[in-house]
This record gives structure tokens, sequence and C-alpha cells, in this order.
């Protein structure tokens, strides 16, 4: 293999960082980037480098402040970037054996851990059916031996994820349901290899009630929902896997992207059913689900959502400017509505500024709806003219503009 002085090595000695987490995210975009343009023209020489990036990265970084959580998903996705690049490299067994021994290495000398879900990877890394095998039985006896009765059952053993990967690569699927059922707890980041092997095996409707076997206090109910829709999206009863887990399944980090994920996962069933199943799946929030409604061209649903609930006001200004023009009705309900909740006292640090520019989509919305200005005014003064906590702010705002 050519010798070659990677630039990143330099930058993660042991310890090389303070507790902030900007810098060392930094180097390890940097050194992704060098590893992966190395694999343009040398995937060999750039697995090496992963490799030694791995064992390097968590004694670098052991001092760096985790508490956000920021260095830690960035060394889980600088691992799932170089998984495929060690994993696909054509190298003879001898090296490859190497490489596995040094990850191994790493994976048992990670304090924090960071490193820890390369374990997941681990039958990927093996390559062949057989280094798989061979690892998992290096592995079994440790976990076994963990779990027997005689145990105290209160050990920890750094290899237990790469071991059911090992299996899992292996072929080897009977043994783990096998295996899992000797744990002395039910842990879904464990079992779910039990359900992957039930699959692999044929046994999907086995393999659901494995998966729902293991809900618990601390089991993620998404991530459960989530294999288990794609069970019976596999075979396909798309009815029974909406009906059953997209709702769960498909939670995103807004009510925008929950809504898109299951209309782009289920695009034979109707939109504005998806949306009102959402609804009622939350009751208390139809407002929040107003920008999916907008976004799916459903206005009348749009307006009936943000008129239930209350509803961030600056999204609706946004909606009234955006669509004064295409669809004016539709604009003037979400100026409107806008006005009403931030007369309740609703919006985040809502400014006159906020106030303004409701007013104005609303001006605008009018002259094309073909609504005199007048009246348009009038139903401004209805709609904030109550004794309300934000009224009073509102009027001093947009006193002298109603009034001319």
């Amino acid at each position: 293999m050519t010798a070659y002085k990677w630039q990143f090595a330099a930058r993660l000695r042991y310890h090389a960082f303070g507790w902030k987490s900007d810098k060392p995210i930094q180097r390890i975009k940097e050194a992704l980037t060098e590893i992966k343009q190395v694999a343009k023209k040398e995937p060999a020489l750039a697995a090496e480098g992963a490799v030694l990036f791995l064992e390097k990265i968590a004694p670098a970084i052991e001092q760096v402040d985790s508490s956000s959580g920021a260095i830690g998903s960035m060394v889980n996705r600088a691992i799932e970037t170089l998984v495929p690049i060690i994993a696909k490299a054509r190298v003879e067994q001898p090296v490859r054996d190497c490489w596995l021994e040094r990850l191994w290495d790493a994976i048992q000398n990670d304090q924090m851990p960071y490193i820890e879900s390369l374990g997941d990877y681990w039958g990927e890394l093996c390559m062949t059916p057989d280094t798989s095998s061979h690892w998992a039985d290096e592995f079994l006896p440790v976990i076994e031996r963990m779990w027997s009765p005689q145990s105290s059952g209160h050990g920890h053993f750094s290899g237990m994820a790469a071991c059911f990967s090992a299996l899992y690569t292996a072929g080897r699927y009977p043994d783990l349901p096998t295996l899992l059922d000797k744990a002395p707890f039910t842990m879904w980041w464990y079992r779910r290899w039990g359900v992957k092997a039930l699959v692999a095996m044929g046994k999907k409707a086995e393999a659901i009630r494995y998966a729902e076997e293991t809900k618990g206090i601390n089991d993620p109910e998404s991530a459960i929902a989530r294999i288990c829709e794609e069970i019976l999206l596999s075979s396909g009863l798309y009815e029974e896997a909406y009906n059953r887990y997209a709702l769960e399944a498909n939670q995103g980090t807004t009510y925008l992207a929950t809504f898109r994920a299951i209309v782009k996962k289920y695009p034979h069933t109707p939109a504005a059913d998806i949306l009102r199943d959402l609804v009622a799946s939350q009751p208390g929030s139809e407002g929040k689900w107003f920008a999916a409604a907008k976004d799916a061209g459903l206005f009348d649903l749009a307006i009936e959502l943000a008129s239930q609930s209350p509803t961030d006001p600056r999204t609706l200004v946004r909606a009234a400017h955006d669509y004064a023009e295409q669809q004016p009705d539709f604009a003037l309900s979400a100026g409107l509505t806008a006005l009403y909740w931030m007369s309740r006292g609703y919006g985040y640090q809502i400014t006159a500024t906020d106030v303004l520019d409701a007013y104005k989509s609303l001006i605008l919305a009018a002259n094309h709806a073909g609504i005199v200005e007048t009246q348009i005014k009038a139903r401004i003064q209805e709609t904030i003219g109550a004794q309300t906590p934000g009224n009073a702010f509102m009027l001093l705002t947009l006193n002298y503009l109603l009034k001319n």
C-alpha cells in the first residue's frame, strides 16, 4: 500500500482539544474531506486512513463537552461516511483482519464512548460471512457468560452490537433470537437484530410480534413503529401499514416534515385524509398543522385549523403575504387570523413591525380580492377591537393607518 502522510493525523492528537466543540467538529470535517478525496483514486489507501481516523478520534476529543450532542452527532455521521469506504476496499484478508483488530481495540479503548455505534456496522466491515462468523464466535462466549443465570447481570461488553451485526452478516439468523432470549432485560436496540433476523428468515408476522413485545417505558416507540411499517410495506400491505404505524413511524422535526414524510410514503392516500388523521392524533394542536395544510393547497382546511387553536402569527403573516395575489381570500383569512392571535397575546416577542407586516399583507390581498380599503380596515378593527392583552399595543400601532 502506498505510503501516505495524513494531514488530519497530526491534528487528532491525544486530548488535542479543550471543552469547546467548534474546533474538533471542524477538524472532523477536514479529515472526512481528505479521506474522501483520496478514495476517488486510491480506495484501499482511503480505507487505511478511515481506520486511522477511527482509532484517533475518541482519544482526541475525550475532553470536549458533549452535553449538546453536537460532537457526538458529528462522530456518528463520520462513522456512517467511513464504514462504506473501509468495507468496499479491495484488500487481502490479512490486511482486513488487521483493520478489524485495530478497530476493535479502538472500540474497547473508547472511554466516553464516542465510536460505540461502529459495532452496528461490524458485519459490514467484516465483508465475508466467514470473517463475520469468526468474530461472532469470539464475542458469543462473553455475552452468554454475562447473561447466564449465575451472572449478576450488571456487566457491560462493548462488543454486544458487534456480535449481533456479525451474526446477521454471517447468515446465522436463528442464533440471534436464541441469544437475545437469554438477555436478563428487554432492550430495543438489541432486539431489533432479532427482528431483522426473523425478517431475513421470511417470518415477517413473527418479526412484527417480536418488535411489538419490545415496547416499554424506555424504548423508542417511533423506531419500533418504523421497522414494523417497513415490514408491512415490503409485503405490499400499504393500508395496514398506514393504519397501524404511519403516524408514529414518521415523526419529523416539524409538523410539516411529518406530514410530508407520510404523504411521500403513501401517495395513494389523499393528503387531506392524512392531515385530518394527524390533527386528530394530537387534539389541541390544530393550529400547528396550518403550514402542512397550506403546503398541500388545502387552504380552507388551513384556515379552519388556524382558527381552532393558537397558530404562530408570523407563519400566518408570511402566508398572507405570499398568497395575496394567487389566493387573496385565503391571504385575507390568514392575515386576519394572525392579528387575532397577536391581539390575544400569542407569538414570540411580537413587535410593531410584525403588526404592520400583517396590515400591509391584508391591504395587498384586499386589492387583489376587489375589496375596498374601508371594508378591510373595518374587519381589522373588528378583529382586534375587543379588550384583549395585545389589542392596545396593536391599535396604537395601526391607529393612524386605520383612520386614514
